[in-house]
């Protein structure tokens, strides 16, 4: 049965790009089309979509407002899809905060390239789906941790920072910047984040958390080794690892992981390698990805937290987490941040 798409965009040239892209590919339908949130929330509650493609800037009520509205009435995968992100960047954030998962650029059609595009989406599309539907499987998969439970971590012989080690999905741009605008500049750990988001946009999550904080934000590039005080952000590109000695590493095993970047994959290494005193955090997002990893991490010997239902957007990931038992402590975002007033308090070196 084909993925029900439903489009949210008040240009009409817009619009018919998407449903052309859409009813061309035969996994694809599409159930309706609005021109503004207010439609959107409407067709919405009438026929539920498998996905929408929503908009940012529209009259009567914003892409923004739409997604925080159809996630707390009908909630559904939402990916933003909007003509540009720099123009809008504080939008799309808001909108991911909002609940929406994923943001991509509205293909531009007329050659080779914008065709290309066009089937970009439809596979980002169809992936979304994917995840959305596995999330809501009642059937658990193996976990496999039998390893990971019997490997000890091995610890750096080197003076480096506790690690506050971040992973979130649906909803976590907007959780991160609350955590993170609560740090003091002179944070006595280093922060690492791994975020699902299309690849092409992890460089504005960066400025767009870089405004929110005190601390240095950036993308983790291969080689760079942690520090006190700074903050990395997976560029999406490939699973984040961290190697011994505490530097960054990307790998691309495994490859069939139905993430990219993987939490799991980064959870796991951190639980290997991470100096003593680090901490694991899973945040707001759909589906499993990083409970297993902070189970790892549990197991190692680090402090773990999980985010609560109450203050995520999405109580998918967190959720899992706590069921496994994952999480030495089950904390609202506010807490969080207080937590890691408190507990990283003493300067380390840098």
């Amino acid at each position: 049965m084909p993925v029900k798409v439903g489009i949210v965009n008040d240009m009409k040239l817009a619009s018919k790009v998407l449903r052309d892209i859409v009813v061309a590919d035969p996994q694809l339908s599409v159930c309706w089309m609005a021109i503004d949130g207010v439609e959107a929330i409407a067709k919405c509650a009438h026929e539920l979509p498998d996905i929408v493609l929503m908009d940012l800037v529209m009259p009567n009520l914003n892409g923004v407002e739409a997604t925080r509205a159809i996630m707390a009435r009908t909630p559904c995968p939402i990916l933003i899809v909007t003509a540009t992100v720099d123009g809008h960047m504080g939008m799309v954030f808001d909108a991911m905060g909002a609940g929406a998962i994923d943001v991509t650029t509205t293909p531009v059609v007329g050659d080779q390239r914008g065709l290309d595009n066009g089937k970009v989406l439809c596979r980002k599309i169809l992936a979304l789906d994917q995840l959305n539907r596995a999330a809501q499987r009642v059937a658990r998969q193996d976990l496999h941790r039998a390893t990971l439970a019997s490997t000890a971590p091995t610890r750096s012989t080197s003076s480096l920072p506790p690690l506050l080690a971040m992973g979130a999905s649906t909803g976590g741009p907007a959780a991160l910047a609350n955590i993170l605008e609560e740090l003091p500049p002179q944070f006595p750990a280093a922060i690492v984040i791994v975020q699902h988001i299309d690849s092409a946009f992890s460089g504005s999550l960066v400025t767009w958390l870089d405004s929110r904080t005190a601390l240095p934000v950036s993308l983790a590039r291969r080689g760079d080794v942690i520090r006190a005080g700074r903050v990395w952000v997976c560029d999406s590109t490939d699973h984040l690892v961290l190697q011994a000695g505490g530097v960054l590493q990307y790998v691309a095993e495994p490859r069939d992981a139905l993430h990219r970047p993987s939490v799991n994959r980064f959870f796991c290494s951190v639980a290997l390698h991470a100096p003593r005193g680090s901490c694991g955090v899973l945040l707001t997002g759909m589906g499993r990805d990083g409970a297993e990893g902070l189970l790892a991490m549990r197991q190692a010997g680090f402090f773990t937290i999980a985010q609560d239902q109450k203050s995520s957007v999405v109580y998918g990931m967190p959720k899992v987490a706590a069921e496994l038992q994952a999480a030495s402590l089950i904390a609202s975002l506010s807490d969080i941040a207080t937590y890691f007033k408190s507990a990283f308090k003493e300067s380390v070196p840098s």
